[in-house]
């Protein structure tokens, strides 16, 4: 039996670097693609060099998701590209919609064009639930996004299903609440507070800067996320499957549990609260209902929220002991 071909969009985020390695356990061909830049950013891919074929490729430019499908000729097509920090879609709300909403458009045409055989997999979100009318967050729970960038992922959500309806595609759309690893953008608040405590216990920083600590968020490890991308193309059937842990924890939660792994638990002196990173409408908490997921794809999360963090410091520890 010949190996299956996989386009993995975004691969040197930390989802599509994860799901790469995860779909060479299982002997895939895999093609990643990448936008063009002056210098390529594989801080996440770098060890996959030599072992998958990286493709230029960009979700503005639909000529190039063409080319990309004729040369990978893919079985199985994983769209994890997109502007997809949250606080920046204010900023650039425009440009978000375009690459994060309008992107995923362009590559289902593209499909539509190329070969409707193949399995797309869209990388929903959690923040489409934005401010949640249901607590926890099934599969029918209406959507309340509060942000360009959730509105632009729910635009994405529905053209997939739209696509998977009107062609008879096979589509699925994973909503995956909010998952963490040591490879997270810097951008982001749980590596922000990794990095933070890290040069902190290493005497390199006096403080964290952070907005709002009282937000809650269902929080995994993205290694057991990706596999769930995965089981999700290997059913008979499309459909659209929640992700997530169940469980809820605030920001607060997270230093708390970040600084005692330092042997530090007065946290609160080393945090200062910037206004500017706080939301022009925040979403208080997310937490989502994976049952589904559990009684057909038969996946669970296996990394608690206790290891996750301690995952996150330990790398951060490790990586600044390099610098010191």
């Amino acid at each position: 039996m010949s190996k299956k071909n996989a386009l993995i969009t975004g691969i040197n985020g930390m989802d599509g670097s994860h799901l790469a390695d995860f779909l060479l356990t299982k002997d895939y061909n895999i093609f990643g693609l990448e936008r063009r830049s002056s210098s390529k950013i594989r801080e996440n891919t770098s060890h996959l060099e030599g072992k998958i074929t990286f493709l230029t490729g960009d979700l503005t430019d639909q000529n190039s998701l063409l080319r990309a499908l004729k040369v990978s000729n893919p079985d199985e097509v994983y769209n994890l590209a997109a502007q997809s920090f949250v606080g920046e879609s204010w900023n650039t709300p425009e440009q978000t919609s375009d690459v994060t909403g309008l992107g995923a458009l362009r590559i289902l045409e593209a499909i539509r064009e190329f070969n409707r055989e193949i399995k797309f997999y869209q990388a929903s979100s959690s923040e489409m639930f934005g401010r949640m009318v249901e607590n926890p967050a099934n599969e029918n729970t209406p959507f309340y996004p509060r942000s360009p960038y959730g509105v632009s992922k729910l635009y994405a959500h529905w053209i997939t299903k739209n696509y998977r309806e009107s062609y008879d595609m096979f589509n699925c759309s994973g909503i995956l609440f909010n998952h963490e690893s040591e490879r997270r953008g810097h951008e982001f608040v749980t590596r922000k507070i990794a990095a933070g405590v890290a040069r902190i216990s290493l005497g390199l920083q006096k403080n964290i800067k952070l907005g709002n600590l009282k937000s809650k968020r269902d929080w995994g490890y993205a290694p057991d996320y990706v596999e769930a991308m995965w089981l999700m193309l290997q059913q008979e059937q499309p459909d659209d499957y929640i992700i997530s842990t169940g469980e809820s924890h605030s920001i607060e939660e997270f230093l708390e549990k970040s600084f005692s792994i330092i042997g530090i638990s007065d946290w609160n002196k080393y945090i200062e609260i910037d206004q500017n990173l706080m939301r022009p409408a925040e979403v208080d908490v997310l937490r989502g209902s994976s049952q589904k997921a559990k009684d057909i794809l038969e996946w669970t999360p296996k990394t608690s929220f206790d290891e996750l963090v301690k995952i996150m410091i330990k790398s951060e520890l490790k990586q600044n002991l390099k610098y010191t």
